[in-house]
């Protein structure tokens, strides 16, 4: 009961408005208070410090900072033109290329927003040029991002890691599959309905136009195969690999393409800080929340009513699907993740599911949440870049959630999907 009571009303904050970080913090204040134990408010500070403090966290920021410097550097054009070389001649032209652009990002931003910032304003601009609806171009934009935080480097993995204890490199690695399987099934989606609608196809590049922009973008490419490279030969830590990736997008932007100024790296710097502290002061907020619930065993109690329904580990797959699909209708994906770690944590134990595979199935469950309404992130940043309106965005964007919605499946009953590269590589 006093689980329900707690989302309940931290669902009626968010509706209302409420920045999430807030709704979280009030939440957990009143539920202290309700409780009959307001002493424990002294634990506040301690608390919030705690859960945002882990070296593990620190990667944050830091692979924020990178996507940050990456759209000011002119790394992203150039992603652009090697992805139009590549599959611009595909049926869906830029659409394909707007996807396969995407891929290539996430390699080094590891987030969805950043992706949809910097990316989406190149590619929705090349798309709407070229005779695309606007309305589709924007659903196209929105639902490629969603390959940021899935192929390695993420954000939200390093968040789940640090909550969990789980191997931030064997969740990187268990991302590299996924993420290609969603690039190939948001290719299709693409294909199909730009089949239906006889959208424009691109000019096939030539070889040498092709190794032209392969060449244009060989450098930002190495950046992921720097990373997971670093990491997979223990060269250094996931944190230590943020900070690899924002001096190697820094050396490119300043003194390679030579695209960003010294006057240029206070508002980039800036803009990560913003990015950066939203994400921590949701995670802080979450932490206190967090100690409640486990103060109260409320996860205790969530197991026991879960495993009343069924035992049957599809079964409690699907709750649990259910489950985060629904909180990401709402809630942000970070704070889906971190709300929901320690209550369904012991649950996956019990019915076999390896750590790696259950933290990439809710990083894919946080990404339907992204592009569903009413709170979806992605929907709201690719509407305030392309100018069309969320619900537009959202009329076209059901092919694409069907591929999402594919893609996650696979990884929760699938478990190879996840688990096959880590255990081969490592």
């Amino acid at each position: 009961m006093q689980a329900f009571l707690v989302m309940g009303g931290l669902l009626a904050l968010i509706m209302f408005g409420v920045p999430v970080a807030v709704a979280i913090g009030v939440t957990a204040i009143s539920a202290y208070v309700f409780a009959g134990e307001a002493q424990s408010l002294t634990m506040i500070a301690q608390r919030m410090f705690s859960a945002s403090s882990g070296f593990t966290l620190l990667a944050i920021p830091f692979f924020i900072l990178a996507g940050s410097l990456m759209n000011t550097g002119g790394i992203t054009d150039r992603i652009f033109r090697f992805a139009h070389a590549l599959v611009g001649h595909f049926t869906g032209g830029l659409a394909q290329v707007n996807v396969v652009g995407s891929l290539i990002f996430s390699g080094m931003s590891g987030t969805a927003v950043g992706d949809a910032a910097g990316m989406g304003q190149v590619e929705i601009k090349a798309m709407n040029d070229a005779g695309f609806e606007p309305k589709f171009s924007a659903a196209v934009t929105a639902a490629s991002a969603t390959i940021g935080p899935v192929f390695p480097p993420s954000v939200p993995m390093v968040i789940f890691g640090g909550l969990t204890g789980v191997s931030v490199v064997q969740l990187f690695i268990g991302g590299i599959v996924p993420g290609l399987l969603l690039t190939v099934a948001l290719m299709a989606a693409v294909w199909i309905v730009s089949k239906r609608r006889k959208y424009p196809v691109e000019r096939r590049a030539s070889l040498v136009e092709l190794g032209s922009a392969f060449r244009g973008a060989a450098l930002p490419m190495m950046a992921p195969v720097i990373i997971i490279g670093g990491l997979i030969s223990g060269l250094f830590t996931p944190t230590e690999g943020g900070v690899v990736a924002v001096i190697y997008c820094l050396v490119l932007g300043l003194f390679v393409y030579k695209e960003i100024k010294l006057a240029d790296l206070p508002a980039v710097l800036w803009n990560a800080i913003q990015h950066s502290v939203r994400v921590l002061f949701i995670i802080a907020a979450a932490g206190y929340l967090t100690w409640f619930l486990v103060h109260k065993r409320i996860p205790d109690a969530m197991i026991q009513a879960v495993m009343s329904i069924s035992t049957e580990p599809w079964q409690v797959t699907a709750l649990i699907i259910a489950v985060l699909i629904a909180l990401g209708l709402f809630l942000e994906g970070v704070a889906v993740i971190i709300l929901t770690v320690p209550i369904f944590m012991p649950i996956v134990a019990q019915i076999g599911m390896d750590p790696v595979q259950f933290g990439m199935l809710m990083v894919m469950c946080s990404m339907i949440g992204l592009v569903t309404p009413p709170v979806g992130i992605l929907l709201f940043a690719v509407s305030s870049v392309s100018g069309v309106k969320v619900g537009a965005i959202v009329s076209e964007l059901w092919p694409m959630l069907i591929a999402i919605c594919v893609v996650t499946l696979m990884v929760a009953y699938w478990p190879a999907v996840s688990l096959w590269l880590p255990r081969a590589m490592l």
